[in-house]
């Protein structure tokens, strides 16, 4: 299931705001061991580690908005809405920042 982020930033500068929120995720939280692989010009795989296990995602950028996939282990499910919303509150900083 796919969470969207709306924000009216346009292709170009939201993808800077997902690089940018993104590295700022990995520096932040370094003890989940969060990953980005960018696999095209508005596509990445996220992943991080919790207890032991990997949880795996991706981000995609659109003009108006971020949409958020995140794959989690069954036993981990009841987590799977703060890990999107950990990830959705950093976007939404960056975001706020590059409209100002």
């Amino acid at each position: 299931m796919k969470h969207q982020v709306p924000h009216a930033l346009g292709q170009q500068k939201a993808k800077q705001v997902a690089i940018q929120a993104l590295a700022s995720y990995q520096k932040r939280f370094a003890e989940y061991d969060p990953r980005v692989e960018w696999t095209g010009d508005s596509c990445a795989k996220i992943g991080f580690s919790v207890k032991g296990l990997k949880l795996n995602g991706a981000i995609e950028v659109f003009a108006d908005k971020f949409d958020l996939d995140l794959d989690v282990p069954f036993i981990l499910r009841p987590f799977r809405g703060k890990a999107l919303s950990v990830i959705e509150e950093e976007i939404k900083k960056w975001i706020a920042k590059a409209e100002q």
